[in-house]
């Protein structure tokens, strides 16, 4: 048994050309696992080809050429088993108004076969927080309330994979802690989680390993530890007793007056040392009253790689 929850070999998809427009290959071979059980992100600037790999893993969109496997079924061999081990919840809210919330979860779980004995509608209400709504209908919910149904809709046919398509855009704070909670008890029991996300520092907390994706091109793959380890760029913040009369200079070193008063100095740790630059602050003569450092996150990581930027 493959210990991917997904393997892809060679993925391309060419959209042909239309009303003169040429045509646009948006996956340009993409090779791409993702381990069973763990949370993964899928990220890359918008029109980077996300969409488009995810709509081929829900069986929406037809490849042009490559592999796909979903908890080892072949897309092209097993279609129906692929599609049964995935579930997908979309950026759109693609919810049929006439429905109630119980009636929705009901007609998908019928669409995914699944035996009316075997249906957990009212247990997926409870878990989403809509059993209080189970006979409202969608179009009388909030948007945060439909955002939570499409969540439920996903889980119907309780999937090995769930994919979440941006699934905190546009919603609150309050909203957004319950999806995450309820997404870690999901992965605590085994389910694999795939996510895709404009909000970085939530796949810098939530994800094991990340793939970031760029006009079409897999740029890169690693463990989230691993990605924020290979930008070395470091920050060390000083908080003078007073406002310096100069700002320290150095080889390697760039510092700016922050509006607080704070001076930043950001210098790479490779080649630079933490006492060069306290050597530094000495001698543009400022006492220090506190002094702290700022490590590189996630978006300084994916900035530098979508932007072409090298040296990381």
């Amino acid at each position: 048994m493959t210990q991917d929850a997904i393997a892809i070999r060679g993925l391309v998809k060419t959209y042909p050309a239309h009303a003169g427009a040429p045509e646009k290959q948006a996956l340009k071979g993409i090779d791409l696992s993702v381990p069973r059980g763990s949370v993964f992100g899928l990220l890359g600037p918008n029109g980077a080809g996300k969409s488009t790999l995810i709509n081929i893993l829900a069986g929406l969109v037809v490849k042009s050429a490559g592999s796909v496997s979903i908890w080892g079924f072949d897309q092209d061999r097993n279609p129906r088993q692929s599609r049964a081990a995935i579930g997908v919840m979309p950026q759109e809210l693609n919810l049929d108004p006439f429905f109630t919330t119980r009636a929705a979860l009901e007609v998908q779980a019928g669409l995914y076969g699944v035996p009316r004995a075997q249906r957990r509608s009212d247990e997926i209400l409870a878990m989403i927080g809509l059993s209080d709504k189970a006979d409202a209908y969608a179009r009388t919910l909030s948007g945060g309330m439909r955002r939570r149904l499409l969540l439920g809709k996903a889980l119907v046919h309780s999937p090995q994979i769930l994919v979440l398509d941006e699934p905190t855009a546009g919603v609150d704070i309050e909203l957004r802690q319950m999806l995450w909670s309820n997404i870690r008890k999901l992965n605590r029991a085994g389910m694999t989680i795939i996510l895709t996300t404009h909000y970085l520092e939530e796949a810098e907390e939530m994800c094991d390993e990340i793939a970031i994706i760029n006009q079409g091109s897999l740029v890169v793959r690693d463990s989230t530890a691993n990605l924020l380890g290979r930008l070395d760029a470091k920050t060390m913040v000083i908080h003078p007793e007073t406002t310096p009369d100069m700002l320290p200079q150095g080889d390697g070193i760039t510092s700016e007056l922050r509006d607080d008063g704070a001076v930043a100095l950001r210098y790479q740790s490779r080649s630079v040392s933490a006492e060069a630059v306290l050597a530094a602050v000495r001698a543009a003569g400022i006492t220090i009253r506190d002094v702290k450092t700022e490590e590189a996150d996630l978006e300084d990581v994916f900035l530098s790689l979508t932007s072409g930027a090298h040296g990381i």
